[in-house]
C-alpha cells in the first residue's frame, strides 16, 4: 500500500458504508487456477465518488462485482461488508434485497431489454418480488416515479421508445435511470463510458456527478486516469491488490 493512502474521506464523521476486507478470488479456467485478488481491501465512506483504476485484468470488475454480491470472495478469503453486516452471513432473500434495492449497477453495455421501452426497462427493478396483483395495484404510481427520473435525465421525450431507437448516450442514460429507481444507497459503475464517444462519455459523467452532489455515494471502475479525477478519491489496482489510494479533496 502506498504511503499516500487515506483513512478516510470528506468530513471526517463520514461513516464506512461498504467494505471489502481482504479478499481474494480465483477462477478456474480449464486446468488451470487463476488469481484475480490477492488480498485487495477496500472502505467506501457515504457520499463518496471513489475512481478504482488500473490496468486491463487487475481486478477492478472482479473487486466491483464482489461488492455488489454480483460473485463472492473465495471461501474464508475475505469478506464484503454493507452498513456493518458481513454479506456471506445474511440469509438469501436479505441478500437479494440488497442487491435490488441499496445496491445500483450500471455497466458499459446497457444490458436494456429490447422488445421493452424506456420505462418499462426503467421500472424493472421496482417488479422484483412484487406480485400481479400489486403491480397492476402501483402500476401508476411506478410509472410516475420512472417518468420524473427520465425527466431530470433529458429523457421525457423517449419515455415509449424501444432501445434500437435511442442513441448511446441515451441508452445509458436509461440503464442509469433504471439502476437508480429503487433508490438506492450505492452506485457501482463498471465503465459507465467505455461505450461511448468522448462527449457523450463526458456528458454521463455530468449526469453522475450531479447524483453524487445530491448524496449518491459511488464507486466507478475505469481504466482512464483523466475519467478518474472527476472521483473524490482514486484507488489504484496492481495484480489483485490495492496499490495507492488517494484522496483527492
Amino acid at each position: 500500500m502506498s504511503d499516500q493512502t487515506t483513512t478516510q474521506s470528506g468530513d471526517s464523521a463520514a461513516s464506512p458504508i461498504l467494505q471489502a476486507r481482504d479478499v481474494h478470488k480465483t477462477y478456474r479456467l480449464g486446468r488451470v487456477d487463476v488469481p484475480v485478488l490477492k488480498g485487495a481491501s477496500l472502505t467506501v465512506y457515504r457520499g463518496e465518488w471513489i475512481a478504482i483504476l488500473g490496468a486491463s485484468g487487475s481486478g477492478k470488475s472482479t473487486l466491483l462485482h464482489l461488492m455488489g454480491d454480483l460473485d463472492q470472495p473465495d471461501t474464508a478469503k475475505g469478506t464484503i461488508h454493507f452498513d456493518g453486516n458481513d454479506l456471506t452471513q445474511l440469509t438469501q432473500s436479505r441478500r437479494n434485497r440488497y442487491r435490488n434495492n441499496s445496491i445500483g449497477f450500471v455497466f458499459q453495455f446497457y444490458h436494456l431489454l429490447p422488445e421493452l421501452n424506456v420505462t418499462e426497462n426503467t421500472i424493472l427493478p421496482s417488479l422484483v418480488g412484487l406480485s400481479r396483483f400489486a403491480y397492476y395495484r402501483q402500476r401508476a404510481e411506478l410509472r410516475g416515479q420512472a417518468a420524473s427520473l427520465l425527466q431530470a435525465f433529458g429523457l421525457d421525450h423517449r419515455l415509449t421508445h424501444r432501445p434500437r431507437e435511442l442513441s448511446g448516450g441515451e441508452r445509458q442514460r436509461v440503464a442509469i435511470a433504471r439502476a437508480l429507481i429503487n433508490r438506492p444507497q450505492v452506485l457501482l459503475a463498471d465503465e459507465p463510458t467505455g461505450n461511448l464517444d468522448e462527449q457523450t462519455g463526458g456528458e454521463i459523467l455530468d449526469l453522475l456527478a450531479r447524483q453524487h452532489q445530491a448524496g449518491l455515494t459511488i464507486v466507478m471502475v475505469t481504466h482512464d486516469p483523466d475519467i478518474a479525477k472527476r472521483a473524490d478519491r482514486i484507488v489504484r489496482l496492481h495484480h489483485g491488490q490495492v496499490q495507492e489510494d488517494i484522496n483527492r479533496i
